[in-house]
């Protein structure tokens, strides 16, 4: 029997990045990013005001609040009359003579020879002339040119992730398309003569075909370009041709059903002239048989899952999703694992490394974690925990009993909500 580790390594190497293309910045959000962006612009391209207010020279309000009184000892006020208004966007200069202020908004450009503005609440906010009650230091709520980003800055680095943050500094330095890591495209094929679609109602024997949908959308979360062909008759001519398709078409294929005995003998025969698809017993539980191999012209990996969901969506966490963050170019392709102390014992398969359905918590008080498996030894066809799951507990071939109490490592699964 194979260990998981050495299946993983089997995997893992075959993981093949699609070549890096490039997008519209709109499409590129959770892509990894396979250039430096150099900005040929500063950021921002000209002196503007950070707030509403007014633009002044820094060194006629220097005596704001200050307690300055006239001969007969009554407070003078600092006062300085506003000759104009820029808006943001605007496109006409403007020239600010000593002792004069500018009504500026947010964005606006700066008056030439201002240095400063004055926010409305230093200020009595007047129209034709205003009272200045605070001083101002020079550079004080002005974003000066180049300030976030100067020319020959990299913006955005080859290997980081494109989130709404990129996005907005590739829109600021006015690139519209970057060149990223795509996602790698992904098949997920259904076998089984007991397999309806959910568009119809199953007759004796019958059962719908939950893997398609399920291992689709597992593979979407995984970061990859899923085609969901749905139910594949298991004729080996018609199998063969379904494949064959897909190959051209995908970076990975996933098909799910008849992975032991006979059956699988069948698949293997069928599909052994695009290449060997090997049928191993691997060390962990659910999900022990499986299949891999390199399918087609350019070696596609290629997963022959069980025909049991819970088995097929856990066989499809351990082997195939590393294998897609990897093809995107991840540098962790694995989940986080934290150590929880488990609420109930456990009980796990001798030989096998179990991954257990579980809900993870987390105690308000101390901060530590908690976890509670869901189901139990002979459940692990339950569909209903696994949709319950928030994370698996990771038991190693020798760990046979865990007790109340006891830490156990924990793999967060996508988060819910």
């Amino acid at each position: 029997m194979r260990s998981v580790e050495d299946q993983q390594i089997k995997v893992t190497a075959a993981a093949v990045a699609p070549r890096p293309v490039r997008v519209a910045i709109s499409e590129a959000q959770g892509l990894l990013c396979a250039e430096d962006v150099v900005t040929e612009r500063p950021l921002p391209g000209f002196d503007q005001a950070a707030i509403d207010g007014y633009a002044v020279r820094s060194v006629d309000v220097q005596g704001a609040g200050a307690d300055i009184r006239d001969e007969d000892g009554e407070p003078i006020d600092l006062t300085l009359p506003v000759v104009g208004e820029v808006a943001a966007g605007s496109r006409q200069p403007i020239r600010l003579q000593p002792r004069q202020t500018v009504r500026v908004d947010t964005g606006a450009p700066l008056p030439t020879l201002a240095d400063a503005v004055l926010p409305l609440d230093f200020t009595d906010g007047g129209r034709a002339r205003i009272k200045v009650y605070e001083p101002v230091r020079s550079g004080d709520y002005v974003r000066r040119i180049g300030d976030d980003v100067q020319p020959g800055d990299i913006a955005v680095r080859a290997g980081t992730i494109i989130g709404a943050a990129q996005v907005g500094l590739l829109a600021a330095v006015g690139r519209d398309k970057v060149l990223v890591h795509p996602r790698p495209r992904l098949s997920v094929i259904s076998i089984g003569g007991e397999l309806v679609d959910i568009d119809r109602t199953p007759g004796p024997g019958q059962v719908y075909d939950v893997n398609s949908y399920a291992l689709a959308a597992a593979a979407r979360d995984a970061g990859a370009d899923v085609n969901r062909v749905g139910i594949v008759s298991a004729d080996p001519r018609r199998l063969r041709d379904v494949v064959e398709g897909q190959l051209v078409r995908s970076e990975v294929v996933v098909i799910a059903g008849a992975v032991g005995g006979w059956a699988s003998e069948q698949i293997r025969e069928a599909l052994a002239g695009l290449g060997e698809l090997e049928i191993a017993r691997v060390a962990m539980h659910p999900g022990s048989v499986q299949g891999f191999g390199r399918l087609g012209r350019d070696e596609v990996p290629t997963f022959l899952l069980p025909s049991n969901p819970v088995g097929a969506l856990v066989v499809f966490e351990v082997m195939v999703r590393p294998l897609i963050r990897i093809a995107l170019g991840r540098r962790h392709p694995m989940r986080r694992v934290v150590r929880a102390r488990t609420i109930m014992p456990i009980a796990s398969m001798a030989g096998r490394r179990g991954y257990l359905r579980a809900q993870l918590m987390r105690d308000e008080q101390t901060g530590e974690y908690l976890v509670q498996p869901l189901g139990g030894n002979g459940s692990s066809h339950l569909l209903s925990t696994l949709a319950e799951a928030n994370s698996l507990i990771v038991l190693e071939p020798d760990v046979t009993e865990v007790r109340t109490g006891d830490e156990v490592p924990v793999a967060f699964l996508a988060q819910r909500g």
